[in-house]
């Protein structure tokens, strides 16, 4: 007999256990959906920040044709963070990774309401305690604080000399620049206390105090946790990590020779970078006794000596069908401490057949090491919302049934056959961390585009400017650096039993997975390709001021993420999706529309900014309660939205354009972003859509 219960709302001190009818004739209830927990209203969507900057630069000229420079800024930023009170989960089948997961509650502890042992061993018996869980709202939401300091020093000297009715320009560079995080983080929970708290209660000495983890809120809201227990299991997060950069280069550009249709010019230089970086955790989450994210200190150092050179080659000018032709190449050849060498190279074309119209075309390949954090940073925990496909195999809790295949697959996973296993958390702890062993994203990319901007409207009374731009892009990305999607990683687990897929994926002799290795990996690959359009009109001035329109378009006409599987690759086309958790949408059409007027000291904008609809998968969670705009399909559709906001500029003569004034408003209309079911945060993606609400500004700058 499975059971599963709640404590009744309303419920104080310790609640009435009935082991004759538990669920039922007691102070709990059988959990179920309208049970859980709702973290949104805690969570912070905007974060407070304050931010201080200063700046300063000088240059002397010590020599004819030689400046000497020396800038330098600090940047001070503190901002807060909030999320839900920490997710206290207990016992076998908890899935955290750590400490929690072996924790039990004794027979003597006070606040135990059963009468016997909830013990963590499965083999213990007679009772197979698998999982217990808390919010302790009692302790406040969970507050992350953080003070970062940057400084950036450079200086070098600028200088400029002629050779052979030549002149050449050349710079030498010097950089350094700090970083320094300190993050504090209050409501957070110290496991090791929580273990003592709830085991045998002869055993909880000195500062220990008894944890009452069963007891309900109360009739008037007031939690069962008393302030004397949150101290002693609650501790104060200090965590630490800090990046430095030192920087050294140097450039020299001319000509070489006059060629029929102009000059040859080249650039070249040298650059040498060395950055290392740490994180440091508080001792207590090194200790492995945080209830919170695990991690460890971790440190790493990279160098790197990269050489360049560019040349730009006139073909032809002024010739019959040819007003101008270019022709430009550009190489780089890279030396890295922990990758080694590699050289990239990029190459365009210019032709302009008329005066008003151009048609280029550029190829060019990339090339990006991993950075410190990605490739030391150690390994920390977040919790996803997933979706396990082994639950409720059998449909036995009211869920469709799976089919053999995917009943199965689960089986040889070590999930239950007879279907008793049913995923109770939505969320599954996901490890991530960095990766010494990945590898350079590299990539190819194509644009070939078109600039028509006719010299018939010089003959216009309306118009002064007029510019039509089409491009074509394309980018092949081979190595991407990231993570491999978690939903993606069990779904296609359980459909194919990858050993590439399952690796990191571990279960419980009871189904829950407890463990979900995800780290930076070097998946196969992401191609992308879409159009850039972009239409700018600008009249001429007239009495009333002039005016202006600028409408600038991007489709993506494809985006698939490959990843790689023990037998090849799989492609995941995300154009026109939405993924939910994490945060990533792929609209297939976005644009700005920006209309502006100008009269004096005066200016008024208008900006509308559109994108469009995109679809994510609806969780089990909500299928059935029509929340979903396709429910047959198990799909949403997150409506196309517009976003328009509203500026106005002085900028007084007097001041001789030196003092600006702006104030505006955006999201004028007060546009909602459309609700996402598999966004776990806040019901939105907030990495595509504003904000809910108008954001009102007033801004004065003034520059010398």
């Amino acid at each position: 007999t499975v059971i599963d219960c709640t404590t009744n709302d309303g419920v104080g001190g310790i609640p009435a256990y009935d082991p004759a009818s538990p669920c039922a004739g007691d102070d709990f209830n059988p959990f179920d959906t309208g049970d859980r927990f709702n973290f949104a209203q805690y969570n912070l969507a905007l974060t407070p920040s304050e931010r201080i900057n200063v700046f300063g630069m000088a240059e002397y000229e010590f020599a004819p044709n030689v400046r000497a420079f020396v800038k330098g800024s600090f940047v001070n930023r503190q901002s807060v963070n909030q999320a839900a009170p920490e997710p206290l989960f207990i016992g076998p089948d908890a899935g955290n990774g750590n400490r929690l997961d072996t924790i039990s509650v004794d027979s003597s502890n006070p606040f135990n309401p059963f009468g016997f042992t909830l013990n963590s061993d499965p083999d213990a018996g007679p009772v197979n305690f698998i999982f217990a869980g808390r919010r302790p709202i009692e302790g406040g939401a969970r507050v992350f604080r953080q003070d970062v300091n940057t400084m950036y020093l450079a200086g070098g000297l600028i200088g400029e000399f002629s050779f052979s009715d030549r002149d050449f320009y050349w710079d030498v560079n010097a950089i350094y620049s700090k970083n320094r995080a300190d993050q504090i983080k209050n409501g957070g929970y110290n496991s090791r206390n929580i273990q003592q708290a709830l085991g045998p209660v002869d055993e909880c000495t000195g500062d220990c105090v008894p944890l009452n983890f069963f007891g309900g809120q109360g009739a008037d809201g007031s939690g069962t946790i008393t302030q004397e227990m949150i101290d002693y299991i609650g501790f104060t997060q200090k965590d630490v990590s800090e990046q430095e950069l030192i920087d050294y280069s140097a450039n020299l550009a001319g000509s070489i020779i006059d060629l029929p249709a102009g000059e040859l010019g080249f650039a070249a230089g040298f650059e040498h970078r060395n950055q290392d970086g740490f994180f440091q955790p508080d001792a207590v989450v090194v200790a492995g006794n945080s209830a919170g994210v695990p991690s460890s200190p971790t440190s790493g150092s990279f160098t790197v000596d990269e050489f360049y050179a560019e040349v730009r080659v006139p073909i032809l000018a002024d010739a019959p069908g040819v007003r101008m032709l270019d022709f430009s190449a550009a190489a780089r050849s890279s030396d890295y401490s922990t990758f080694g060498s590699d050289t990239t190279t990029k190459f365009s074309v210019n032709w302009r057949p008329l005066d008003d119209l151009l048609f280029r075309a550029t190829f060019g390949e990339g090339f990006r090491a991993p950075s410190i954090g990605e490739l030391f940073g150690s390994e920390s925990r977040f919790d996803q919302t997933l979706e396990d496909p082994c639950s409720d195999l059998l449909g036995l809790s009211g869920g469709t049934p799976a089919s053999q295949q995917v009943v199965d697959n689960c089986v040889a996973l070590g999930v239950p056959g007879d279907g008793s296993y049913v995923q109770f958390n939505p969320q599954i702890s996901v490890t991530t961390g960095g990766n010494r062993d990945l590898e350079p994203e590299t990539s190819d990319s194509y644009t070939y585009g078109v600039v028509y901007a006719p010299a018939w409207v010089d003959g216009l009374d309306s118009t002064d400017l007029l510019t039509i731009e089409l491009t074509y892009w394309k980018y092949e990305l081979e190595q991407a650096i990231q993570a491999i999607d978690a939903q993606v990683q069990v779904d296609s687990c359980v459909n194919t039993l990858d050993p590439t897929l399952c690796g990191g994926i571990q279960r419980t002799p009871s189904g829950v997975i407890n463990d979900f290795s995800n780290q930076l990996t070097n998946i196969g690959g992401i191609d992308t390709d879409g159009w850039d359009f972009t239409v700018t009109w600008r009249s001429r001035d007239t009495d009333i001021g002039q005016f202006g329109i600028t409408w600038a378009n991007t489709f993506v006409s494809e985006f698939t993420e490959i990843i790689p599987t023990a037998t090849g690759f799989a492609e995941i086309s995300r154009e026109g999706t939405e993924n939910g958790d994490p945060e990533r949408g792929w609209p297939e059409w976005r644009f700005n529309l920006i209309a502006d007027w100008t009269y004096g000291d005066w200016g008024v904008s208008w900006t509308a900014r559109f994108t469009d609809e995109i679809t994510e998968t609806c969780p089990d969670s909500v299928i059935g309660l029509n929340f979903c705009s396709d429910e047959a399909n198990a799909q949403n559709d997150l409506d196309a939205t517009t976003y328009h906001d509203i500026r106005a500029t002085y900028r007084p003569g007097y001041f001789e354009d030196s003092l600006e004034i702006a104030a505006g408003i955006n999201n004028a209309f007060d546009e909602d972003p459309p609700a996402c079911f598999s966004c776990a945060l806040n019901g939105f993606d907030a990495a595509i859509y504003d904000m809910p609400g108008r954001f009102f500004y007033l801004k004065a700058i003034y520059r010398r």
